[in-house]
């Protein structure tokens, strides 16, 4: 018999508890991503049957938030994919520690790659990829990989670049089913940055391949 799967207000208390950046590294524009956010996404896809029993890759898995978050909610496997090895070290970490309170079975993978190289078939994505303000396309190289990956994505991007988001999903045969937009709290971390929590325009998408 399957356990009773966590409400949202449940899953957003046990995410805020995992290990942040220590020190996000800038370049990449590594920010962890806020736990009520990461559980309203992670609930809709739930509801949506894109979670439970399913197998999931979380491309820039940073710290592991949205992958483990599947995890909670039922996914049979989850991969990680993470290039900074810092970042994955956290990732295992967190793994680890929800492991230890027996709150996540399911099968798991940990990957350290670049986006690029990487060469795996899952159900679903999950992605809070660089939204391309250090390096030019960033995002667009995650939405093209995720594309290869699985027939169903989720992907966070700047509410400023919806229409590039769908116009690129209809040009590879995917079609953006939902906007989820958010407010999206950066904690200060860096040296340029002025104000304790900055808030961006952010909205998460469920693409779907035609």
């Amino acid at each position: 018999m399957s356990k009773p799967s966590l409400s949202k207000g449940q899953l957003a208390i046990v995410l805020s508890t995992l290990e942040p950046f220590n020190r996000g590294k800038v370049s990449q524009e590594q920010y962890s991503t806020d736990a009520e956010i990461a559980a309203t996404i992670i609930k809709q896809a739930e509801m949506l049957g894109d979670v439970e029993g399913k197998e999931i890759a979380d491309l820039g898995a940073g710290t592991g938030i949205l992958g483990l978050g599947t995890m909670l909610t039922g996914a049979k496997k989850v991969v990680f994919v993470e290039k900074d090895p810092e970042a994955l070290d956290i990732c295992i970490r967190n793994y680890e520690k929800l492991k230890s309170e027996s709150l996540v079975s399911g099968k798991v993978e940990f990957r350290q790659n670049d986006i690029n190289e990487v060469n795996l078939k899952v159900d679903t994505v999950i992605q809070n990829p660089p939204f391309g303000t250090r390096e030019a396309h960033a995002d667009k190289k995650f939405l093209e990989k995720a594309f290869t990956i699985a027939n169903v994505v989720y992907s966070f991007h700047k509410t400023s670049t919806s229409a590039f988001v769908k116009k690129f999903s209809d040009d590879k045969n995917f079609k953006a089913t939902h906007q989820f937009d958010f407010e999206f709290p950066l904690k200060k971390q860096y040296s340029h940055q002025t104000k304790k929590i900055h808030r961006i325009q952010v909205s998460c998408f469920r693409i779907i391949k035609q």
